[in-house]
């Protein structure tokens, strides 16, 4: 197999991939993403030693230990064209040698935890509470770039496009599954599960209106009241999506794990949405710390 050209695989003068700035060494096959750059330190300061802190653009990188495990904290940025940047430069540097610049044959499995934020867009989640996803509906498209059929959840896809039948709209989207196991290990009362509708912008795609009108007003009330084999759909942010399906087209588990910061259908905000998502930290670690995930 060629070797890939210096325009595909982009790296920068001291060897490290082109946006992360980072090393192949400079990453644990554990990795928390978080979306704020600032998240990063609220992560890292409970770890017990840090290694590695690296910043470029919206991209911040702390590797350290905790509890015995070295973990990998980085902010993506928001958005699935972050997360297209951000997965394929973590494969990239696990599985592609920067020397040869050819894959390697024997590839490391990543396992991939997002700590984010969310809305609710059911009235019976409450802000502050805590939700994983066990599967990611795009709105956004990425998918649709690559050969993504054989990691997709097409009978759901079906079901909800035949329900929604937004393809008037040019709205096509993609269904992809959380790992099983990830979300087996990251199983407790704590967190609820639900189905995460993952969009492409912040206000008109979630159905926000400022001063610009939406084209679909009732946005959030449609995609609430649809149910795929007795499951809701329960919340908007704008990553997990394609980050299952980057994950699983890669070889990689990934898992996403969401405070809900709002309440749309109930018009509610967190009052204390920093404590929250430190409490969705402290339980991200010590679960990682109890439970073997390479």
């Amino acid at each position: 197999m060629a070797s890939l050209g210096s325009s595909e695989l982009i790296l920068n003068p001291d060897g490290s991939i082109y946006h992360l700035n980072l090393l192949p060494e400079d990453i644990s096959p554990i990795i928390i993403t978080v979306g704020d750059p600032g998240r990063v330190s609220q992560v890292s300061q409970y770890f017990d030693s840090i290694e590695i802190q690296n910043t470029k653009r919206e991209f911040v990188t702390h590797t350290g230990y905790y509890a015995g495990k070295r973990i990998t904290v980085l902010s993506t940025g928001i958005g699935t064209d972050n997360i297209d940047i951000v997965f394929n430069e973590l494969d990239a540097l696990a599985n592609i040698d920067f020397q040869t610049r050819h894959i390697k044959d024997k590839k490391t499995r990543l396992n991939i935890i997002r700590v984010g934020t969310s809305g609710s867009i059911q009235a019976d989640i409450p802000v502050d509470s805590f939700l994983m996803s066990t599967s990611g509906i795009g709105f956004d498209g990425l998918l649709h770039f690559y050969e993504s059929g054989h990691v997709r959840n097409q009978s759901f896809e079906k079901a909800l496009n035949d329900y929604l039948g937004w393809d008037r709209h040019n709205i096509h989207p993609y269904v992809v599954d959380g790992d099983p196991e990830l979300i087996e290990i990251f199983r407790s009362n704590r967190i609820r599960y639900g189905i995460t509708g993952t969009n492409s912008g912040f206000y008109g795609p979630q159905g926000r209106s400022l001063r610009l009108q939406t084209k679909i007003p009732d946005f959030n009330e449609k995609l609430a009241e649809f149910s795929y084999r007795n499951q809701h759909v329960t919340n908007l942010e704008m990553e997990t999506a394609a980050m299952y399906g980057l994950a699983r087209m890669l070889g990689h588990r990934a898992i996403s794990l969401n405070v809900i910061l709002a309440n749309r259908a109930t018009m509610e905000f967190s009052k204390k949405g920093r404590l929250s998502i430190d409490g969705l930290i402290k339980y991200t670690l010590d679960t990682i710390a109890q439970n073997s995930l390479v």
